[in-house]
């Protein structure tokens, strides 16, 4: 079972605006859309905790502040019930958005308990107990359900995020007042990246606005030209995979893990040919398009975002069959047929001839996985400028965009 609901609505101890607040319950309380925003929904329409956000003051606000004081505050023997404290906590099957979590109880008991209390907190924020506006709701209350207990929530969970978690058991009274044991440990866990299915989902948000496709020849990395000389002098000739910065969606399996070497294909519309602008570096290679997008290359979908600005990019990966960025990318992203899809493809034609064509609308970044030769393309200076305001080095993700972001943590 689920810990659907969050603890806003706790039956006591009433606002001074009893007469206002005396019907909500658990059920009418819920989250605005947007963040650190609560609302009650009832007859009067909604009510949101800031006026900033919505315009209207929320009744529900020192009552929902005076419950959560309540919960740090309480005295497991205020009602003369002794409950027993969580221990051994255990947190299971973590994804990006949920969680499961059981403990170890007295099964004699259970009978008494009618509740749990979550708090729950961003590691780096110590401090709590304490309800933070704008913040991850640090307080869920559940029904006291057979454990273990799912906690499902992309308003309050992000993905990659390493968050505390303490239990209190709960009882409730006939007078409304509730009985609480004392805070349990504090336990610390980590959520995880998208699944295939998340992104999936950003996939085919990124499908919609992709556009037509359009010929290129070459991809292209731009770089300073001591890049290029130590490529040379230490690497070799090559130049050499290295990890994923953390750009793009917060939840990318990609950022941090992936090892590989970025390049461009993107081609101006009015030339057919490589931009000459780039925020990268003065220094260009350009490598034929059928040595790196070969026939045993496998295509994968990595990420979809954009930087608070019109550009949308489209993270790809390019992986020779077998090898070890293969391995990584063939169990957690969506493999795309390289003949048939909406950003990068490789066709031969009747005449045997290869076709590489890629998408106009999107920007994008090609992460190819082995080493690459500098004798299997040509360096060369370009003649635009170092256009540093669009680099997305650790580039953030805009979690306000609706056309780019899904209904998980950004």
């Amino acid at each position: 079972m689920e810990a659907a609901s969050l603890a806003h609505g706790v039956a006591s101890p009433l606002s001074p605006r009893e007469g206002m607040i005396k019907n909500v319950s658990l059920e009418s309380l819920q989250l605005c859309e947007r963040d650190g925003c609560w609302q009650r929904r009832g007859s009067e329409g909604f009510f949101c905790q800031t006026q900033s956000c919505c315009g209207r003051a929320s009744v529900a606000q020192e009552y929902i502040y005076n419950s959560t004081e309540r919960w740090k505050a309480e005295d497991p023997g205020v009602v003369g019930m002794e409950l027993p404290i969580a221990r051994n906590i255990k947190i299971s099957n973590i994804t990006c958005d949920s969680f499961k979590i059981c403990w170890d109880m007295d099964p004699h008991t259970t009978e008494k308990i009618t509740h749990y209390f979550i708090d729950l907190n961003k590691k780096e924020n110590k401090n709590s107990n304490k309800f933070k506006h704008k913040d991850v709701p640090t307080k869920l209350v559940a029904k006291a359900v057979p454990l273990p207990m799912t906690v499902r929530g992309h308003w309050f969970l992000s993905p990659r995020t390493e968050y505390t978690v303490a239990v209190q058991i709960a009882s409730k009274q006939t007078d409304g007042d509730y009985a609480v044991s004392e805070w349990s440990d504090i336990v610390e866990f980590c959520t995880a990246d998208y699944s295939s299915v998340h992104l999936t989902q950003l996939l085919q948000k990124a499908e919609v606005i992709a556009g037509r496709m359009l010929k290129f020849s070459v991809f292209y990395r731009n770089q300073h030209e001591e890049y290029f000389q130590h490529c040379r002098d230490v690497l070799g000739g090559r130049m050499m995979p290295s990890v994923k910065d953390n750009s793009g969606s917060h939840g990318s399996p990609l950022s941090g893990k992936l090892e590989g070497i970025f390049f461009s294909c993107n081609t101006e519309f009015n030339t057919g040919q490589p931009p000459q602008d780039s925020p990268y570096g003065r220094f260009r290679i350009q490598i034929p398009a059928e040595v790196l997008f070969a026939p045993d290359t496998r295509l994968y979908f990595g990420d979809f975002y954009c930087m608070y600005t019109a550009y949308h990019y489209v993270i790809l990966v390019l992986a020779p069959r077998g090898s070890r960025g293969d391995l990584y990318c063939k169990d957690r992203l969506p493999e795309l047929d390289v003949t048939n899809n909406r950003f990068l493809t490789r066709v031969c034609g009747e005449d045997g001839q290869v076709v590489f064509q890629h998408a106009q609308d999107v920007i994008l970044e090609l992460i190819y996985t082995e080493p690459v030769p500098l004798a299997q393309g040509t360096v060369s200076q370009i003649s635009g400028h170092q256009l540093m305001s669009l680099s997305t080095v650790n580039a953030k993700k805009d979690p306000s965009c609706k056309t780019c972001n899904i209904s998980v943590g950004r």
